[in-house]
């Protein structure tokens, strides 16, 4: 008997060219750098499944990465933003798709798909609120989705950012909450 190819599939599963031309045609779709059967039924996990083939174990999908993956964006972004936990002592090698920095997690922060560690929706809302250097259309409709998946609401965002002490950006992303009118 012969075993079933993964539900996402990448080079280490079969060779690039003929991933490729599967895709071209009209077998498979491509998702971020990996593939999946065009019938599949794309979600959370297979989104995290396709996003940890190309990320280094320890590494966090983050902020516009992290939305894609929960499906509050529907492309990856062009440059996937990772984080590691600032007690992990990981050292990533660097690569032209990645940025990563050093974050403090508290417990809760982070849930883990399908072998990638992601942000939760609402440390995914309430790090694009605090972070992004532009906050328009985009960005408040994936925070809104973000917050719609957990069933919180801005003020809830807005809460678990003023409970945190030293939280860098704080009054900006209080400000971008109240803006949301959610």
């Amino acid at each position: 008997m012969q075993d079933r190819l993964p539900a996402v599939l990448a080079a280490p599963d079969l060779p690039l060219a003929e991933l490729c031309a599967a895709r071209l045609d009209g077998e498979l779709v491509a998702l971020d750098e990996c593939f999946c059967p065009v019938d599949s039924v794309l979600g959370a996990g297979e989104r995290a499944e396709a996003l940890a083939r190309s990320v280094p174990p320890r590494l966090i999908a983050e902020r516009d990465s992290a939305a894609w993956v929960w499906g509050a964006l529907e492309r990856p972004p062009a440059i996937h933003r990772l984080c590691v936990d600032a007690g992990a002592r990981v050292h990533p090698p660097p690569r032209s798709r990645l940025a990563v920095r050093e974050v403090l997690l508290a417990e809760g922060d982070t849930a883990s798909l399908r072998g990638l560690t992601v942000t939760t929706p609402l440390r995914t809302a309430t790090d694009i609120v605090r972070f992004e250097s532009r906050f328009g259309v985009r960005e408040a409709r994936t925070v809104s989705a973000l917050l719609r998946m957990t069933g919180a609401a801005a003020d809830d965002c807005a809460r678990a950012i003023a409970a945190r002490s030293h939280l860098p950006h704080k009054r900006r992303a209080l400000g971008r909450l109240r803006s949301l009118g959610l």
